[in-house]
């Protein structure tokens, strides 16, 4: 065997296997808002599909609001209400488990929220037609901490979330 022939038998599995590689990050990400929706279900007790999740970024935190598409849909707003008062009562301790079981531990924001508990307002409303969430601290880096785990969620979450 030559030094070419050689050089391709060691190289050729290399290559081929940075390729797969590649390919399986790229399918993994497109992949990410699939996994979100399929197991948004194990977290939240209303469904994706009639709903939506609206995440605005405001000069204090945010606001993440989860609204149903249509209103007259009383058992999707009861349980939007009801998982959302548990989440912000939650999210005051520190707790942010339940994101974190949706959209991993290491999501951006997340380790600085939760290491920053007693510096944000964290306060529940009901709404007509859902319930939100608001977020508000004055250290700009749990305000940044916000920003970045919203987008994080506005991203994994695709068409099941809108920006205001």
């Amino acid at each position: 065997m030559n030094k070419l022939s050689r050089f391709m038998s060691v190289l050729g599995p290399c290559v081929v296997a940075i390729f797969f590689f590649a390919g399986c990050s790229s399918a993994l990400s497109e992949n990410r808002q699939e996994h979100v929706h399929n197991m948004g279900p194990d977290v939240m007790p209303f469904a994706l599909a009639k709903t939506t999740h609206i995440f605005q970024m405001t000069e204090q935190g945010g606001i993440e609001r989860v609204i149903v598409k249509d209103p007259a849909d009383s058992e999707q707003i009861r349980l939007i209400q009801q998982h959302l008062q548990q989440e912000a009562a939650a999210f005051q301790k520190g707790d942010y488990s339940d994101p974190a079981r949706l959209h991993g531990q290491g999501m951006p924001g997340l380790a600085a929220l939760q290491a920053g508990v007693s510096r944000v307002k964290v306060s529940y409303a009901t709404l007509p037609d859902g319930a939100e969430i608001s977020f508000e601290t004055t250290d700009i880096h749990l305000l940044t901490a916000i920003h970045q785990w919203f987008g994080a969620q506005l991203s994994e979450h695709g068409a099941d979330a809108t920006y205001r």
